[in-house]
């Protein structure tokens, strides 16, 4: 049984492509459909879907949601992904395809941003985007571990029953399927369409808290063992291709920008994890330039 959990949050503008975007596709095995949604204005346009079940969370955060969905899924191959993003045609069977190995535990799904380079934010987000996934695919050869992305990934439900509340779940979730043997693998056919943010306050919030959500990991995992993908060293790494990406005069300086931009996070997510003590919390927050 496959389980397809799309987790919402104010996501009305969006919730339809996203749940469209799956039932659309010829999927080759037995599905169910599920959208998690605390809000009234999001379950509404669930409930016009007869294929897809409504899940009316708490509101507590995607983990609190995710754990409640946990307990009421058995057995099967669990696909993740959000109510603001939308799915390529045959991604699923793209995900479902990795499994045939046995030795795997999560799939990643390759996330692309709908935004192109003519826009300073676009052509960040073209960079980020390409340069994880340059990384994903070095690590594959290497035989190295991987974290996959959130907007789109797929594991097996026996071996993550439940996951803390302090940690984002696609940060946690391949480290522990990974500590308990279990390999990751790239689908990098399905694609997971992406909208980012347009503005340097929305941006700086959601760099922030996705950098932060890495930082309580080795409280619960044995990061030497599947070491941290999202590391400032790792990015550091990155700054060669940063330089040869740029076609024109000004992506060159949207790149120096790019630069001063991250280093500025990983200071601020410093000072607040490692001075002020201030870690991830599982919470609903909605960047509004993303929607």
């Amino acid at each position: 049984m496959i389980s397809i959990v799309i987790t919402a949050f104010k996501e009305s503008k969006t919730i339809r492509m996203a749940i469209e975007s799956f039932l659309s596709q010829k999927i080759n095995e037995k599905y169910e459909l599920i959208v998690s949604a605390p809000d009234k204005e999001t379950q509404e346009i669930v409930k016009r879907y007869k294929k897809v079940k409504l899940f009316k969370d708490s509101g507590k955060g995607k983990a609190h949601a995710l754990n409640l969905i946990f307990k009421d899924i058995k057995k099967g191959i669990i696909i993740l992904t959000d109510g603001d993003v939308y799915v390529s045609e045959n991604s699923v069977n793209e995900l479902l395809k990795k499994f045939e190995n046995l030795e795997i535990g999560c799939v990643a799904g390759r996330p692309v941003p709908i935004e192109d380079k003519r826009t300073k934010y676009g052509y960040w987000a073209n960079f980020l985007f390409d340069s994880a996934h340059r990384l994903r695919q070095k690590l594959i050869q290497e035989g190295k571990f991987f974290q996959s992305s959130g907007y789109l990934y797929a594991i097996k439900t026996q071996i993550v029953a439940e996951i803390p509340l302090n940690v984002a779940d696609d940060a946690i979730i391949p480290h522990m399927i990974s500590n308990r043997g279990y390999k990751i693998a790239y689908a990098e056919k399905a694609l997971v369409f992406v909208k980012n943010v347009n503005n340097w306050k929305d941006w700086v919030s959601q760099k922030v808290r996705t950098s932060r959500a890495h930082e309580n990991l080795g409280k619960y995992v044995d990061i030497k063992k599947s070491p941290r993908t999202k590391t400032f060293i790792n990015e550091a790494k990155g700054i060669f291709y940063l330089f040869s990406y740029p076609e024109n005069i000004k992506e060159f300086f949207w790149s120096l920008e790019l630069i001063f931009a991250r280093l500025y996070i990983w200071i601020i997510v410093f000072f607040e994890v490692y001075l002020r003590k201030k870690y991830h919390k599982d919470n609903w927050e909605r960047v509004e330039s993303a929607r």
